[in-house]
């Protein structure tokens, strides 16, 4: 498959797009506008304070690394005509922290299509993880191993058996919904309760009346922290109060901020380490990183992630020496095995595209903050 994506690539590295004797130039296609412009800014960020931490050292192997990026909206429409760009105008070597499943559906097979690497997308969806996409490489952990979590914590820490679904209704939110069915299904369950709402609003009133009618003791959220934070806003004023879950995509400081008091006990799963750790030597370096490029900043889930994109793109690209390719790039991420990113462990494989299957656990406290925690307990055992 590998050999068939390189067929795609120019012989020489001199004619290859994005690459000069002086940089690399990669671009990114993600929500700078609407109700999920906050995953697009915080992936941006953290990209950024990863190539700018290494272009203060003399970039890599002479080069200094450039990203580009145009606003999608969270538009599958708009995903497209920014990937045509970027590849044919923009001339990019690579495409790098696109944001969410229905625009990444959109996007990739262009990229695929014309040889372009698609790198740490910020979603979970299984078919980006597909044998038959070679030039994707994704950083982070799955949706069906945050939903596997989420029901093994729900089940086996609280003996919850009645778990409902609030999903976006489109691509994301049914990769979300299959995760959870598999999940449940392992465990001879069904789903007991499901709302929808579409992508890019916040029409979520007939969501919580449909859940609420069906009782669940805990519900699994699939969505974008504006909708989802009107969601649990309105739940507690109808005093509809089951265990909410978030995945990880769902943006967590914008969450807590938006949720305000309403936030209290409220769960999302992460697929990066707790950015307040920074006893870990890849979060101190990201404090660092982002002290130097965006001192205002606050650290956050999302920033972290696209930080660990972004050093890996580093690390990748020192690893595939100074006559880079695109398909020189791909066999230096999936041929050369582990990748050590400051102590964060990322391993690939010849079929084996995703690095990373941590997935951590987190709760929003009475504080507003939120807290790392192993495990699921009632509140009167905390």
């Amino acid at each position: 498959m590998l050999a068939a994506a390189a067929a795609l690539v120019p012989a020489r590295a001199a004619d290859i797009p994005g690459i000069s004797d002086d940089r690399i130039l990669f671009g990114q296609s993600a929500a700078f506008s609407g109700p999920a412009e906050a995953l697009g800014r915080g992936m941006r960020l953290g990209i950024r304070a990863a190539f700018e931490e290494r272009n203060r050292t003399g970039g890599v192997h002479g080069r200094r690394l450039e990203l580009v990026s145009l606003d999608d909206s969270y538009e599958p429409e708009l995903a497209i005509a920014n990937t045509r760009r970027l590849i044919e105008k923009e001339q990019v070597f690579a495409l790098v922290g696109a944001v969410g499943t229905p625009t990444s559906n959109a996007a990739e097979p262009i990229a695929s299509t014309a040889g372009v690497p698609y790198i740490g997308p910020f979603t979970g969806a299984e078919f980006l993880r597909s044998r038959s996409r070679p030039m994707v490489i994704n950083v982070r952990a799955s949706y069906f191993q945050e939903t596997e979590e989420m029901v093994e914590r729900l089940s086996s820490d609280l003996g919850l058996t009645r778990i409902g679904i609030l999903y976006q209704d489109d691509s994301y939110g049914l990769a979300g919904y299959k995760g959870l069915s598999r999940a449940l299904k392992r465990r001879k369950l069904k789903i007991a309760g499901v709302g929808t709402y579409p992508r890019n609003t916040t029409a979520v009133k007939t969501a919580v009346l449909d859940l609420r009618h069906s009782q669940p003791e805990a519900v699994v959220i699939i969505g974008a922290y504006r909708p989802v934070s009107v969601f649990i806003r309105w739940a507690r004023q109808l005093e509809f109060n089951p265990k909410f879950i978030n995945i990880s995509f769902v943006g967590s400081n914008a969450l807590a901020h938006e949720l305000g008091q309403a936030g209290d006990g409220v769960l999302v799963t992460q697929v990066v380490p707790f950015p307040g750790d920074d006893s870990l030597p890849i979060v101190a370096d990201y404090h660092r990183a982002l002290a130097a490029h965006s001192p205002e900043s606050e650290p956050g889930f999302v920033s972290l992630e696209g930080y660990i994109v972004g050093r890996f793109v580093v690390e990748a690209i020192d690893r595939s020496g100074r006559d880079l390719t695109r398909n020189g790039f791909i066999n230096a991420v999936t041929l050369t095995g582990a990748h050590n990113i400051g102590g964060f462990e990322l391993e690939f494989g010849p079929i084996d595209n995703q690095g990373s299957d941590r997935v951590f656990l987190t709760e929003i406290g009475s504080d507003g903050r939120y807290h790392p925690i192993e495990r699921l307990a009632a509140r009167a055992e905390r």
